[in-house]
């Protein structure tokens, strides 16, 4: 039996997985967890993976093995390899004026435009170029940060990698920063590469570091390689020098390779954020900025819709009411859809679909009949669906074609989402079973590069479970017309 591995390191923790490289059988697997926060030592990661790593039984007898990371993170490398401070993760907003910052200088240069002109024609002219309108969440958003608040630590940069990007430096043992190696969903997520035409853009990762474009085009930047293409070999030292690495893929990515979706499939993913992402054959360019124009793992795009709220929204509401998970999800399932007119707006960390950074949330059509613990619970989970609805029909606007929707994630679980779902949406939902998604797409696609054949290996899926309901006539009307209902922190 051939042994494959794959990784997930993502914001709460790091999960392997070791499969059979031909069935996709598991054969044993290992978890550890990261520290909390948004800013956080690369190191930790590392040693988080040596601890699932042994947990899993040790990677002596696997032949390969990719890595599914958190997206954004940005790592900076000096010229010996340290890491230059702690990684800004995608959740880290610090840097959301820098966003700002950067589409109106975009916006000047293009167009000459006042502020205001300037923001629009800025917001299109980033859409063009990479796919995606910079938000905080983006690593070209941080390299601006670095550069304003920490210029010391900017000037030290001599490479800057993202989180698999490093992990997978890292396995392979490797002290050259030439060695670095990511895929075309990874680096899709920077701001700094043009996902159309497949190239980095050195001149926008200057304007984020206040560089001229030649000393930007002197800092390393990760090999981008193919979908099956391997990244190199472990590291001999710790006996894995035989054990081919993967491209790896950003964790919504690998999340799609290992529910084995394709062309107009769309996954909904509820974990610490929410994710609308649906594979096209084409790339996308968004103006608005509400979809991020990526790529996938398997060589063809992934539009995406992310909110910074996911199933935090339920845990926070849950713990509100006092009550465990399992009664929670009775409490929004015994009240009437629509919650009796309350509806809450999730922004609880500041949002990034919409970019709303400095927003809080509220609940609003509150009445003596709503101020119950159902109909709180039950606003809950309608809001955080809501919120994800709104992405699926900016997919749609853009001509993302949707012919079926997986739910998954931990949120996905909750018999209150998996059944108020289809009514929010309009459409049923296919939920499969639990699973380490991200970590089983990793693992498939070091089968793929183990193989060198043109496609992934046919692994057996989950079986789906079918959910359908009556939709809820104007919730979305409802919700639509009181998403602008928000404070912003003080």
């Amino acid at each position: 039996m051939t042994l494959v591995a794959g990784i997930d390191s993502s914001t709460q923790s790091c999960k392997v997985v070791i499969r059979d490289a031909e069935s996709g059988a598991l054969v044993r697997q290992g978890s550890a967890k990261h520290p909390d926060g948004t800013e956080v030592s690369p190191q930790a990661w590392w040693d988080a993976l040596l601890a699932a790593i042994e947990q899993a039984g040790g990677l002596d007898d696997v032949a390969a093995a990719s890595v599914g990371g958190q997206q954004h993170g940005m790592v900076a490398l000096d010229a010996d390899g340290s890491v230059i401070r702690d990684a800004l993760l995608w959740n880290d907003i610090r840097s959301a004026d820098a966003a700002e910052a950067l589409i109106a200088e975009r916006g000047h240069v293009v167009e000459g435009s006042d502020t205001a002109n300037a923001l629009i024609n800025g917001a299109a002219a980033w859409a063009e170029a990479t796919g995606s309108v910079p938000v905080a969440s983006l690593t070209v958003t941080k390299l601006r940060w670095l550069a304003d608040a920490e210029p010391q630590n900017a000037q030290r940069v001599a490479a800057v990698a993202l989180p698999h990007d490093w992990l997978t430096w890292k396995l392979s043992g490797s002290k050259a920063l030439e060695d670095l190696a990511t895929d075309r969903s990874e680096v899709s997520g920077t701001g700094y590469w043009d996902t159309a035409r497949s190239r980095y853009r050195y001149d926008l990762l200057a304007q984020a570091l206040r560089v001229t474009e030649d000393a930007a085009r002197a800092i390393v930047l990760p090999r981008v390689l193919g979908p099956h293409e391997a990244a190199g070999a472990g590291d001999p030292s710790r006996g894995w020098g035989g054990m081919v690495l993967g491209p790896g893929a950003g964790d919504n990515a690998a999340a799609s390779l290992g529910i084995n979706m394709g062309t107009g499939d769309v996954s909904i993913s509820i974990g610490t954020s929410g994710v609308v992402a649906a594979v096209s054959p084409k790339p996308i360019q968004d103006p608005t900025g509400l979809i991020n124009g990526f790529a996938s793992a398997t060589g063809e795009h992934l539009p995406l819709a992310v909110t910074l709220n996911g199933s935090r929204v339920l845990d926070g509401t849950a713990r509100m009411l006092g009550v465990d998970h399992d009664q929670f999800a009775q409490l929004a399932l015994s009240a009437n859809p629509g919650a009796n007119g309350l509806t809450m707006i999730p922004y609880l960390e500041g949002e990034r679909t919409p970019n709303l950074p400095q927003a809080t949330g509220s609940f609003v059509g509150m009445s003596l009949t709503s101020m119950n613990p159902a109909d709180v619970a039950r606003a809950a989970v309608e809001g955080l669906l809501c919120g994800l609805a709104d992405g699926l029909e900016a997919q749609t606007r853009l001509g993302v074609p949707v012919n079926s929707i997986q739910l998954i994630g931990g949120a996905a679980r909750s018999p209150a989402v998996q059944q108020i779902a289809p009514a929010v949406f309009g459409r049923e939902i296919l939920v499969p079973e639990p699973g380490e998604y991200v970590a089983d797409g990793a693992a498939r696609q070091a089968a793929w590069v183990l193989s060198g054949a043109e496609q992934p290996p046919s692994w057996n899926v989950s079986p789906l479970q079918t959910f359908t309901a009556e939709p809820t006539l104007g919730l979305r009307e409802i919700y639509s017309s009181r998403r602008h209902l928000y404070a912003k922190r003080g």
